[in-house]
């Protein structure tokens, strides 16, 4: 088994260490843009045609499934990367976990790019998923970008603002991008109030993974295989290391411990 994943950046390691999880013995495609992110900034036409190059260079090694590990990118350019590379290899898009973060009642805030905040996109996932809920859309510039480079102080400023814009009786975080699930636990911290019932996070990692295995036409939670997984790293379609950054966050160095690669 062998599942491919796509992001900018470093974002898809959440759900690439969701994966692992779920099937310790399938071969891993980490497939990143580098030299072209942020993708964020760029116009739809710029950004899919990046993520196309991208997803090309990743379908290359044969995957069973790739994931879109990336919520600018599903917006922008599923369509194409579908139409690239459908049926012979399932396409599985990132969506905000706004609908499981609604049904708890709220209220609920949303975490995303300035991009993606207050985007048609969004909206439509909000009236569709939290209608009648209390849902506070809260842009947080900087912060993938500060994940991406592991920049410590960045990190902590950027977290800081946007929980200052979080209303405090919120009881849901909505993690409106991928990189953002690297530090939930951090951003969880600081949107906590004291005395108030534990916060709840919600991340897309799990659930795409998932999704990815039952399109592959795997099981989960099979037999960790004899020989160690694999796990192809390539960056603007160069097979190199796992970025050093990665190795900053939980899920780099749970993929890196686990790879002969490496």
């Amino acid at each position: 088994m062998k599942i491919a994943l796509m992001d900018s950046g470093i974002g898809l390691l959440a759900a690439a260490a969701a994966v692992r999880r779920l099937r310790p013995d399938a071969d891993l495609v980490l497939s990143s843009d580098p030299d072209g992110m942020p993708w964020g900034p760029r116009t739809p036409e710029d950004l899919t045609g990046r993520a196309l190059a991208v997803a090309e260079a990743a379908a290359a090694h044969r995957p069973d499934a790739l994931i879109v590990a990336c919520n600018t990118a599903s917006v922008h350019a599923l369509p194409a990367l579908r139409a690239l590379l459908e049926p012979g290899i399932p396409v599985i898009g990132t969506v905000p976990a706004i609908k499981p973060a609604a049904s708890g009642g709220g209220p609920v805030a949303i975490w995303a790019t300035p991009a993606t905040t207050g985007s048609p996109y969004q909206r439509g996932l909000i009236e569709q998923f939290a209608s009648g809920v209390p849902v506070t859309e809260v842009p947080c510039p900087g912060l993938a970008d500060a994940v991406q480079y592991a920049d410590e102080q960045a990190i902590d400023e950027t977290i800081a603002a946007a929980a200052a814009l979080t209303p405090r009786d919120v009881r849901a975080v909505v993690l409106g991008c991928t990189h953002y699930e690297l530090v939930a636990e951090r951003i969880r911290a600081a949107v906590q109030q004291s005395g108030l019932p534990p916060l709840v996070l919600h991340g897309s990692a799990g659930a795409v993974a998932a999704q990815a295995l039952r399109r592959a036409g795997a099981r989960t939670g099979a037999e960790a295989a004899t020989v160690a997984p694999g796990l192809t790293v390539l960056l603007s379609g160069r097979e190199e290391p796992l970025p050093r950054t990665a190795l900053t966050y939980a899920e780099g160095r749970m993929l890196a411990a686990v790879s002969p690669a490496l």
